[in-house]
């Protein structure tokens, strides 16, 4: 009885945890949704209720209060399906790196004084392949989404445990399977990638998951986009009004003409520094994902290995 107690106090902090923290997460200002600091914090709080949760049904299943065979082999099979998504965001983060040092050769040749003819030749060479890379990922991404539908898939559905499985570690089984639909999910909505497939839709009817699915359907309605990240989008409309101005450039230029064109090139230097500043730590954040959910993934499977190993009958 004591056992059941101790298990129930910490399946209720694990349901509080994640509930806090992705409700804080969830109510953050429009403007940081899915920019690259969102998408690391969304990594960390994904790795603590991971932590937490591992630990909790590992000792449970030393502790034999609870029988894992029946519990998740489906969340393994998302576990699977993790990986591979880990894997190609890991790979987008790699374009991003591109676009991001292209706008900086942009940035670099449209700070120079005085701004001639040269400087606007280069800035323009850049920005053009910063636009026709993005649009050659869009082309590819909304072909995607015609053969697949919005975003990940739909083929996989998380249900929330009923009657008499509504307790015990059911709960927090489903609850897991949640918090790493939604993860994989934005991270394939942010950042260009060619992994498709998703892990499935979250169940309605719990309440701390409404904010989830309210993100779904707003950033779903987002189309046509490289990838829904807060800096591909500064990336793109301050690309193309620059070409506007490059288009259009004759030395010398109008001194008002300067003054909105140096304002966006200092917003431009400001994205690039974001991403030379934060690309990097979140495709380590990604692989550390990657490798968390494999370990995990391993240790049920070993935990799953071992109970059918007593089960077996003698002879």
């Amino acid at each position: 009885m004591e056992g059941n107690k101790d298990q129930e106090a910490e399946v209720e902090h694990l349901h509080k945890n994640v509930t806090d923290q992705f409700s804080t997460l969830l109510s953050s200002p429009n403007e940081d949704t899915l920019s690259i600091a969102w998408l690391r914090n969304l990594l960390d709080v994904f790795l603590c209720c991971e932590s937490q949760f591992k630990d909790l049904l590992l000792t449970a299943s030393r502790d034999h209060t609870v029988s894992l065979d029946r519990l998740i082999p489906e969340l393994i099979d998302r576990m699977v399906k993790s990986l591979d998504i880990c894997n190609a965001v890991s790979d987008g983060v790699e374009t991003l790196k591109n676009l991001q040092r292209l706008a900086r050769i942009a940035v670099s040749a449209l700070e120079q004084r005085p701004l001639g003819d040269g400087q606007v030749r280069r800035a323009k060479k850049a920005l053009n392949s910063l636009v026709t890379s993005m649009m050659i990922e869009d082309n590819e991404r909304i072909s995607s989404f015609k053969r697949k539908g919005n975003f990940p898939s739909l083929s996989s559905n998380v249900v929330a445990p009923r009657g008499g499985e509504s307790s015990g570690l059911a709960l927090p089984v489903c609850m897991m399977s949640a918090v790493l639909v939604f993860v994989m999910w934005a991270l394939v909505a942010a950042i260009p990638c060619q992994q498709r497939n998703g892990l499935g839709t979250l169940p309605r009817q719990w309440g701390w998951v409404q904010p989830m699915i309210g993100f779904q359907e707003k950033i779903s309605k987002k189309k046509g986009s490289v990838g829904l990240l807060g800096e591909i989008h500064g990336l793109r409309k301050l690309g193309q009004s620059l070409i506007e101005f490059a288009d259009s450039f004759q030395f010398p230029a109008e001194a008002g003409r300067l003054e909105e064109v140096k304002a966006q090139v200092e917003d431009l230097a400001q994205i690039c520094r974001k991403m030379e500043e934060g690309l990097e730590p979140l495709q380590q954040q990604i692989r550390e994902v990657f490798h968390r959910v494999l370990r995990s993934r391993s240790e049920f499977l070993h935990v799953l290995d071992q109970t059918a190993k007593l089960s077996m009958p003698a002879g």
